[in-house]
């Protein structure tokens, strides 16, 4: 049986935010792994979709570019429900792309 998270809950250590999130996938039949050690988790979702833990956020590619570079999604470490729910939508987003071929790559 799933623990119940307690919303606006502080997570613990990076890992322990990391597998909340992961939880919360779970909800939407989405597999992840999950990486971490004492300061940094990874939660591995898909190709160009890896979310970083920590105990204050979550933060993953948003698929957008700036002149500065890669522009980041963020969602607080307390509310792995919504993180989830965006990452999901970054997710299709993903999946509904055509993919790679070796001609896009040089």
């Amino acid at each position: 049986m799933r623990m119940l998270i307690t919303p606006n809950r502080k997570p613990s250590t990076p890992a322990d935010a990391a597998e909340r999130l992961r939880r919360e996938l779970e909800d939407f039949d989405v597999a992840a792994d999950v990486h971490a050690d004492s300061k940094i988790a990874l939660v591995s979702v898909w190709a160009d979709l890896v979310v970083w833990c920590d105990t204050t956020s979550y933060r993953w590619w948003s698929g957008r570019t700036s002149p500065r570079g890669r522009v980041m999604a963020f969602c607080p470490a307390d509310d792995p429900a919504t993180a989830a729910r965006r990452i999901v939508r970054r997710l299709v987003e993903l999946q509904d792309r055509p993919p790679m071929t070796s001609t896009d790559m040089s």
